[in-house]
């Protein structure tokens, strides 16, 4: 590796890592590697700020253009063209095995990541997360999906849980056809727009504020809960 490619990759992995354009152009004529690559590890290999959603956006609206150097917002594409028929393929079968690792992770090394004392992985969680997807294993595998961060930590809490490996891969296939392939659509859809490609950046935006509602409803919803609590106490 040159000096002049070994300093942009720096400047890549320090600023643009959440950027799904620079994501794709820094792997070039492999760029559908590439995107495999970031769904794998976002499916549940503890590395949960990679733009899984919007990348997955981008690749649908790539391949409605079917072709190199397109426009999208003020980025322009440079790798290799992509086409639909592959990412509806391939980005599923990534997303099932990174979440059959993070499952592994969890339930060969679970007592490694929860602690008693840890601030966020609290071995009490265990036995909750175990109830918690024995009872509604379905809905959390399907749904976590289409939250950042939680769709990293759900196989993990799964495996530690020590959930039913084969209802586990069941809804984990079934989560990463309607995540993954969903989105695909989606943006090869709204990739015919020109609205849409012209302002890549709102939709990104769009995509974050609907991504983290879940989160935010549950937030809300917990601490109302404590508020009556404390009331009725």
């Amino acid at each position: 590796m040159t000096l002049a490619a070994s300093t942009t990759m720096q400047a890549f992995a320090l600023k643009d890592i959440t950027d799904p354009i620079a994501v794709l152009n820094a792997f070039g004529s492999i760029a559908l590697v590439g995107l495999l690559l970031v769904v794998f590890i976002e499916s549940g290999v503890l590395f949960p700020v990679l733009p899984g959603d919007s990348l997955l956006f981008v690749a649908g609206l790539l391949a409605s253009a079917g072709a190199t150097g397109v426009a999208v917002g003020d980025a322009t594409y440079t790798g290799k063209a992509m086409t639909l028929p592959w990412l509806l393929i391939s980005v599923p079968v990534v997303a099932v095995l990174g979440g059959v690792v993070g499952y592994f992770i969890g339930r060969f090394g679970g007592s490694t990541f929860f602690k008693p004392d840890a601030r966020f992985l609290k071995t009490k969680y265990l036995d909750e997360s175990h109830a918690f997807f024995e009872k509604y294993g379905p809905a959390t595998l399907v749904l976590a999906r289409f939250v950042p961060f939680v769709r990293t930590f759900a196989p993990l809490a799964a495996g530690a849980a020590q959930m039913n490996f084969a209802k586990f891969m069941m809804w984990t296939v079934i989560g990463a056809v309607v995540w993954g392939d969903g989105i695909l659509l989606l943006g090869f859809w709204l990739g015919k727009v020109e609205f849409i490609r012209n302002h890549i950046d709102i939709i990104f935006i769009v995509i974050v504020l609907v991504s983290v509602l879940p989160i935010a409803l549950g937030a809300a919803r917990k601490y109302l809960a404590g508020r009556r609590a404390d009331a009725a106490a």
